[in-house]
C-alpha cells in the first residue's frame, strides 16, 4: 500500500517543481520585457509631456529659505507659488477675494551723488520690500502641464501590497503635509500622500518600498541620488507592468528628471530585478511570509538565471 502512495507523492512534488520553474520563467520574462521597454523610453529622450512640464516649471521662481518659511507659515499647503503677472502669463488668474502671500523681494538703491561729483563710483545699497505671491490653489484657468501618470486599477493587489509592506516590518502612514511629494520613506516608515488615487498609490508605495529594500544602508554603501531614484522607479515600473497598470512615460520621465539614462539602468539591472521579483511574488502569488529576506523560490530561480 505504501508504494503507490510514495509514487503519487513523488509525482505531485515533481509537478509542483515544474510549476515553480514555469512561474519563475514567467516572472523573469515579465521583468525582462518591462526593463527592455523602460530602456527604450530612456533612450528616446524627454517625452512631450516632460518637455512641457519642464518649460512650465522653469517659469517659477526659486525662493530663498527665509521666503519659503514665510510662504509655508502663511499657507502650509502651498505647492506652486508665483506672482500675479507670472500667473497671467500662464493663462491663469488669481481668484476674486484671494489674499496674497507676503514675501520679501530684494531691490537695489543707488545713493544720490553730489551735483559736482565727477564720477559715480558709489555701490548700490541692497534693500527689501514686501511683495505678494499666490499659490496655484488661489488661481484658476488653464491647467499646468503635468507628468504622465500611472493609470489602471490595481484592485485587490493594492491591499496585498500594503499588507506585504507592513509584514516587512514597515509602518505605513498617510499625510496631506508632504510639501508636494507623493511619498517618502524614512527607514522603517513610509508616508504616502493621502489623496493619491489607487493606481498612483500602488506605484508610489512600490517606489518607496524599493527605497527601503535597497537604500536604507550605511552612507558608505548608499549609491548616489541618481542611482537611488532610478532603481526605485525602475522597480515600480516593472511591478506596475506585471499587474497590468499603464505607466506611459511616467517612470522614464521621472528617471530622466534625476539624470538617469539607459547606461545607468543597465548598471543596476541585477538589483532592480531581484527587488522587483520579491515584490511581484508578494502581491501576485500572495506567498509573502514575514520578512522579505526569506524570498520565495520563484524569485530565487528567476533572478539566478543569466541575463539575456
Amino acid at each position: 500500500m505504501t508504494a503507490p502512495t510514495t509514487r503519487s507523492k513523488s509525482r505531485s512534488e515533481s509537478a509542483s517543481q515544474e510549476q515553480r520553474a514555469a512561474k519563475a520563467e514567467r516572472t523573469k520574462g515579465i521583468i525582462q520585457e518591462s526593463l527592455d521597454a523602460l530602456a527604450h523610453q530612456l533612450e528616446s529622450g524627454n517625452s512631450a509631456q516632460m518637455t512641457a512640464y519642464l518649460a512650465a516649471m522653469g517659469r517659477f521662481h526659486s525662493y530663498s529659505i527665509n521666503n519659503l518659511f514665510l510662504i509655508f507659515a502663511q499657507k502650509p499647503d502651498a505647492t506652486h507659488v508665483a506672482g500675479y503677472h507670472t500667473w497671467r502669463s500662464m493663462n491663469r488668474a488669481v481668484k476674486r477675494g484671494e489674499k496674497g502671500i507676503a514675501i520679501f523681494a530684494p531691490m537695489k538703491i543707488r545713493p544720490k551723488e553730489p551735483e559736482d561729483s565727477e564720477a559715480d563710483e558709489s555701490s548700490p545699497i541692497l534693500r527689501f520690500r514686501v511683495v505678494y505671491v499666490f499659490d496655484i490653489s488661489q488661481t484658476e484657468g488653464d491647467p499646468l502641464p503635468e507628468f504622465a501618470k500611472v493609470s489602471g486599477d490595481p484592485g485587490e493587489r493594492l491591499k496585498r501590497l500594503e499588507q506585504a509592506v507592513q509584514a516587512d516590518g514597515i509602518t505605513l502612514e498617510s499625510s496631506n503635509m508632504l510639501g508636494g511629494a507623493m511619498g517618502i520613506s524614512k527607514g522603517g516608515v513610509i508616508v504616502l500622500n493621502a489623496d493619491l488615487p489607487p493606481p498612483e498609490r500602488f506605484s508610489v508605495l512600490v517606489h518607496e518600498w524599493a527605497h527601503e529594500k535597497l537604500h536604507k544602508v550605511d552612507a558608505s554603501e548608499r549609491p548616489d541620488l541618481t542611482t537611488r531614484e532610478l532603481e526605485a522607479e525602475a522597480v515600480a515600473f516593472v511591478v506596475n507592468s506585471a499587474i497590468g497598470l499603464q505607466t506611459s512615460t511616467a517612470s522614464a520621465d521621472y528617471i530622466r528628471l534625476y539624470k538617469g539614462d539607459k547606461d545607468k539602468l543597465a548598471a543596476s539591472l541585477g538589483r532592480i530585478q531581484r527587488t522587483a521579483c520579491s515584490i511581484i511574488d508578494a502581491i501576485i502569488d500572495n506567498t509573502h511570509r514575514g520578512k522579505t529576506a526569506e524570498r520565495p523560490e520563484t524569485c530565487h530561480s528567476a533572478t539566478n538565471t543569466k541575463q539575456r
